[in-house]
């Protein structure tokens, strides 16, 4: 695939991601492969592919707004937490309907 084609919901993931979705697709989709493959327990694998659903979501609604965007995904890669998004996307939201 070229890399004009990329969807924007794939351009926006890291390294490791993509390395994530090439072992489950390879897996078959299995969760507990993957789990075996990385070492870890079944509901982190679980756990990783939620994150990983919530940045495609994220990278996929055409309605956020870019300022917005970027603090959920901030959230979603715990570099902020959930309640700090919040606070920072409503106040942004307020700030915009006063201008």
């Amino acid at each position: 695939m070229a890399i004009e084609v990329v969807p924007e919901w794939m351009a926006n993931l890291d390294d490791e991601d993509i390395s994530f979705i090439k072992k489950f697709i390879l897996a078959s989709g299995s969760l507990k492969e993957i789990a075996n493959q990385y070492n870890v327990t079944y509901p982190t694998v679980r756990l990783r592919l939620d994150k990983l659903i919530q940045k495609i979501r994220i990278g996929e609604d055409t309605t956020n707004d870019p300022y917005v965007a970027l603090i959920k995904r901030l959230a979603v890669n715990d570099k902020i937490d959930f309640d700090t998004a919040k606070i920072l996307i409503s106040e942004y939201k307020k700030v915009g309907r006063e201008n």
